[in-house]
């Protein structure tokens, strides 16, 4: 016996598989199986200096003095940040500094509170 899937659209047993694509008959429905390296990068996992892993929403603290590129001034060690977005990039957390304003910091950088 065959381990195709079922349709997702009609949930039809009678799928096959052409290529790289699965296509059913019944209600002529063509889609693709998502592969395991697919999955692992929808699903990047962040972590801070210590390594734990990070989520949106959550407050870090900053553990190394940051200079601010086009300012004079620069970011303290231990400076508390609320409320991180994470995004992809070099710069993968996103958020709001208060007395800076919106910033992009490196995850090495921070540590979970």
């Amino acid at each position: 016996m065959s381990s195709l899937p079922n349709c997702p659209k009609c949930n039809s047993e009678y799928t096959y598989e052409d290529g790289s694509l699965f296509i059913c008959p019944e209600c002529a429905h063509e889609w693709e199986l998502e592969t395991k390296d697919e999955v692992m990068e929808e699903k990047k996992i962040v972590k801070d200096a210590n390594g734990n892993i990070l989520n949106d929403g959550d407050s870090v603290a900053i553990i190394k003095d940051l200079k601010v590129k086009g300012s004079s001034s620069t970011l303290k060690i231990g400076t508390k940040v609320k409320s991180i977005r994470l995004v992809d990039g070099d710069h993968d957390i996103d958020c709001k500094i208060d007395g800076f304003g919106a910033m992009k910091l490196k995850s090495e950088f921070v540590k979970k509170i």
